[in-house]
């Protein structure tokens, strides 16, 4: 895995001097997803750079990788490139039958043969993880690419005489032509808890759509699909579609269990990550590779003194260890403490990390990242069960039938923000000013971005009813929520130098199981039913049968008061420059004695804001 950056001036000699420094400062930024090599490469209008996390041939993968002309020596294309092509084996065989030579045994290679040999339509035949971008000296066009379901972020900023671009926001930021600002549109994307794909916060900036191409020449430049969801009859009965979802599982871990560094699984006890790690054990055992490695986050005195709610009724710890125990995996459990969460150089690593506040997953953000850095030390690559409740039809608002019916995203009509910062955890937006909030209409943008979505929706001629619903349920979580999750994910482990990789984003089972109808995905009566029986023959029956818990959230008391104190140095600061968005009475009513946990998800929205106002020095134009 890998960070990517570059920039494209046609009115521009980006081989000039004053070019080199930019270039280099761009590519900088992607230190922590490249912490093993880096390079860069010029042409008279493009300026290529790469961070290298190695993972697959060490030596022989650096980049940004070229295809020279056999005869003269000359540039044919060069290749920036992050990612994993799982099937990149078959398809260097089948272009070796073709007469195309290598020098390396990287997939890097392979993706710049394939388009060598098969042009724009080589995305198609792509399995795997990735963003990349490609330029051809010879036309003078650049070619962006994104993996079908985003698991790899990339984005752009189109510039009066070209395009600068880059894995994560902060890599187009480095160049001097970019201003960090965000208007009132970027502020409602931002706050609305929802991913509008291309949409990027930064006024200027857009993220390339989840399978899509951007093609950009002298001409101008086209956004074009490759990929999309797509509806068919499903004609498999029950028992055959169990089969065919566990032969995609063993076949897809299969595949990612290919890396020449120490790899592991993330496991919390849960019925995804527990297929994950149990598929890996044993893939890794029957190939003689074994055991597994696998790791947990908790947090001090959390197992001991768990108190349930409706949301997590039970913790993770005891199911991790029985799932660790049954497979014989290699098993560490990371253990955090308030202290870790409140840590403000940990909390600001998160906001560095993601350019963004951490507005929308509260501890969970902290804890994450600091999962990834104590795996990262262990472990280069990590396999998720990340996906698998947007795949299957997890979460609870799959089965409320108000959150269902509700004219909005089912996961607003649900108290979302007790999913990630505890029950009793309050509304994110509590503490913003009545003014802002009207500005800003949340309600109206958040109406807006869904029903954009749902036409987007592939219906099958003649589907009505639940079905034809809960299509839609599935659809608005696979091409929106859970960009937010990946988005997530990619960013704190990217930041550690950690690779994770999610099987259940593999777009052959995505697209099998979106066309499953909804009866079946609930056979059993229970969520994931198709997930369960594919996967029950490897688990413990207690995970087996476990009901969904989301992921942990601290519940340590010292915690809110850590973010009340927390707050109140915010407020101490006339300079605080997130004071001016905020309801100043709420805030008194949450610093009180007794407000408890009932501003905990607003007290977190409102310090990610203030340390992102403070760290990126973005202008607010509202």
């Amino acid at each position: 895995m890998c960070g990517i950056t570059g920039w494209i001036a046609y009115d521009q000699d980006l081989t000039a001097p004053t070019a080199l420094p930019v270039l280099e400062a761009m590519t900088r930024t992607m230190e922590c997803r490249g912490p093993d090599a880096g390079g860069v490469w010029r042409d008279t209008h493009a300026a290529l750079g790469h961070r290298r996390l190695a993972v697959i041939d060490i030596e022989g993968g650096r980049q940004p990788m070229l295809a020279e002309d056999e005869h003269d020596g000359r540039t044919r294309l060069a290749l920036t490139y992050s990612g994993e092509v799982y099937n990149y084996r078959e398809l260097r065989a089948e272009l070796r039958s073709l007469g195309h030579t290598f020098r390396t045994d990287s997939d890097t290679e392979v993706v710049l043969r394939a388009y060598l040999a098969w042009g724009d339509s080589f995305t198609e035949r792509l399995n795997g993880m990735y963003a990349f971008a490609l330029w051809d000296p010879r036309t003078e066009e650049l070619l962006l690419v994104r993996d079908r379901m985003g698991i790899k972020p990339l984005y752009y900023h189109p510039t009066p005489d070209g395009i600068l671009f880059g894995s994560e926001p902060k890599a187009i930021l480095a160049h001097p032509a970019v201003r960090p600002a965000v208007d009132l549109e970027g502020m409602a994307e931002l706050l609305a808890f929802t991913k509008t794909p291309g949409h990027a916060v930064y006024r200027g900036m857009r993220e390339l759509r989840p399978g899509h191409t951007l093609r950009l020449g002298r001409a101008g430049s086209i956004v074009r699909p490759y990929w999309r969801l797509e509806s068919y009859e499903h004609t498999d009965d029950t028992p055959a579609t169990v089969r065919h979802v566990r032969e995609l599982l063993e076949d897809i871990v299969g595949r990612q269990l290919v890396a020449d560094v120490p790899l592991c699984t993330l496991l919390s006890g849960g019925l995804d990550s527990s297929a994950i790690t149990a598929l890996a054990a044993k893939g890794l055992g029957e190939a003689g590779r074994g055991p597994v490695r696998s790791f947990s986050v908790d947090f001090t005195g959390h197992t001991e003194h768990f108190r349930p709610d409706r949301l997590r009724p039970t913790p993770d710890g005891p199911y991790a260890h029985a799932l660790a125990e049954h497979v014989g995996s290699d098993h560490r459990d990371i253990v955090l403490d308030t202290a870790d969460l409140m840590d403000p150089a940990h909390r600001a690593a998160v906001i560095t990390a993601r350019d963004l506040p951490y507005a929308g997953f509260g501890d969970g953000d902290v804890s994450l990242l600091l999962l990834f850095r104590a795996i990262r030390a262990r472990s280069t690559v990590a396999l998720s069960g990340e996906s698998a409740d947007e795949v299957f039809g997890g979460y609870r608002w799959f089965h409320d039938p108000a959150a269902v019916a509700a004219d909005t995203f089912p996961w607003s009509a649900d108290d979302v923000a007790d999913s990630f910062s505890g029950a009793g955890s309050g509304s994110r937006l509590a503490l913003l000013a009545p003014g802002l909030l009207t500005k800003l209409d949340l309600p109206g943008y958040q109406r807006a971005r869904y029903h954009e979505a749902l036409a987007e929706v592939p219906h099958l001629p003649g589907e009505t009813g639940h079905q034809k619903r809960m299509r839609e349920i599935s659809h608005l979580h696979l091409t929106r929520f859970v960009q937010m999750l990946l988005d997530r994910k990619d960013r704190a482990s990217m930041a550690t130098g950690l690779e994770v990789r999610v099987p259940f984003c593999d777009h052959r089972l995505v697209t099998y199981v979106f066309n499953t109808p909804w009866a079946m995905k609930t056979f059993d009566g229970r969520e994931k039913s198709l997930l369960r029986a594919a996967v029950r023959d490897l688990l413990p029956a207690s995970v087996a049968d476990r009901v969904k818990s989301p992921y942990p959230s601290t519940q340590d008391p010292r915690y809110a008061t850590a973010l009340r104190a927390g707050l109140r140095d915010v407020m101490a600061d006339p300079d605080a420059p997130v004071r001016p968005l905020l309801d100043h009475d709420a805030v008194r009513e949450a610093l009180a004695d007794g407000a408890g946990d009932s501003f905990r998800a607003a007290t977190e929205a409102v310090l990610g804001l203030d340390m992102w106002l403070r760290s990126h020095g973005t202008a607010l134009e509202l």
